[in-house]
């Protein structure tokens, strides 16, 4: 009879179900961490990132997803998450990053263009 009851619930709820396509995929980002977190050691660094402010990262990186993944194209978040999860590693830092990039190649204007060193410009 219980079951009968959730099953029930369940149906009637399937109008606020939000499409998986709209949502942040559900990454495991807690053995990217720890593979991160003892890569560092393993290199000597003098600073290597602990697994708390690894996690903390991607926790911030998630919640920033959630303000612009609905904003993105369903072409660009598939070819991200492709991204993202390649190489058995997931990570939600390297997905954000990855739509920034993307979103910045397409209206770059509002960033400054760098100036580098010319050949001429001593010169005159």
């Amino acid at each position: 009879m219980k079951m009968a009851a959730l099953f029930a619930a369940l149906l009637g709820s399937q109008l606020f179900v939000i499409p998986v396509s709209e949502r942040v995929p559900e990454l495991k980002v807690e053995a990217t961490c720890k593979a991160t977190t003892a890569d560092d050691k393993a290199d000597g660094l003098a600073l290597p990132q602990s697994f708390a402010d690894c996690m903390r990262d991607e926790t911030a990186a998630q919640q920033q997803l959630n303000t612009v993944w609905g904003a993105a194209p369903n072409s660009l978040r598939d070819s991200c998450e492709v991204e993202a999860t390649s190489g058995g590693s997931q990570s939600y830092v390297d997905l954000l990053t990855c739509i920034q990039m993307a979103e910045w190649v397409k209206s770059p204007s509002s960033t400054p263009r760098l100036r580098g060193a010319s050949k001429t410009r001593n010169s005159q």
